[in-house]
C-alpha cells in the first residue's frame, strides 16, 4: 500500500529562526564595527546593514506567505467531486475516483480523518467515523476508482 508523505508548514519556525539571524548578522556587524578606527564609518556600516536585513525578512515572510502547499485544489474541484462512504456493522467501505496511477495515490486515516493524495495536486481530507482502533485493511485502486476497507485493527 502506498503511504502519505507528510509536508510541514515552515511558518512557525521562520518566525523564530529569521529573527534569531537577523540578531547574530547586526551582533556581528557591531563587533567588527568596535575594531575599525572610524566613529562615522561603523554607524553607516550598521544602517546599512539594518536596512538590507530588514528588506530579506520582509521578501522572506512574503515568500512563505504567498506559498500554497503544492496539494491543494481549487474550491470548485472540491465541491464536485464525490464519494460513497458505506457503513456497516464491523467496517466501513469507501468508494471515490481519484486521479493518478496506483503509486502515486496515497492514503492514511488518523484521528478519525481520511486523507487521500493522487495526482495532480489532488488532496482531500474527508471526517469519517472511525473508532481509533480502526485501520485500512484494504486498499485497491483500479481505473481511477479507489476502494477502502476500513475495520478495526486486530491485537497482535
Amino acid at each position: 500500500m502506498a503511504s502519505y508523505k507528510n509536508r510541514y508548514s515552515n511558518d512557525k519556525s521562520l518566525d523564530f529562526i529569521i529573527p534569531l539571524m537577523v540578531l547574530l548578522f547586526l551582533g556581528a556587524v557591531y563587533i567588527m564595527s568596535l575594531r575599525a578606527s572610524g566613529g562615522y564609518v561603523s554607524f553607516i556600516l550598521i544602517g546599512v546593514t539594518a536596512a538590507i536585513m530588514i528588506y530579506w525578512v520582509r521578501v522572506l515572510k512574503k515568500m512563505t506567505k504567498d506559498a500554497q502547499p503544492q496539494y491543494t485544489t481549487k474550491e470548485s474541484d472540491t465541491k464536485n467531486w464525490v464519494y460513497d462512504l458505506i457503513k456497516g456493522d464491523q467496517e466501513l467501505v469507501f468508494v471515490a475516483e481519484v486521479p493518478g496511477p496506483e503509486d502515486q495515490v496515497t492514503v492514511r486515516l488518523i484521528d478519525g480523518i481520511l486523507y487521500i493524495r493522487g495526482s495532480s495536486k489532488f488532496s482531500k481530507e474527508i471526517p469519517i467515523e472511525a473508532t481509533p482502533d480502526m485501520g485500512i485493511h484494504d486498499f485497491k485502486y483500479r481505473n481511477g476508482v479507489l476502494t477502502l476497507r476500513i475495520k478495526k485493527l486486530e491485537a497482535l
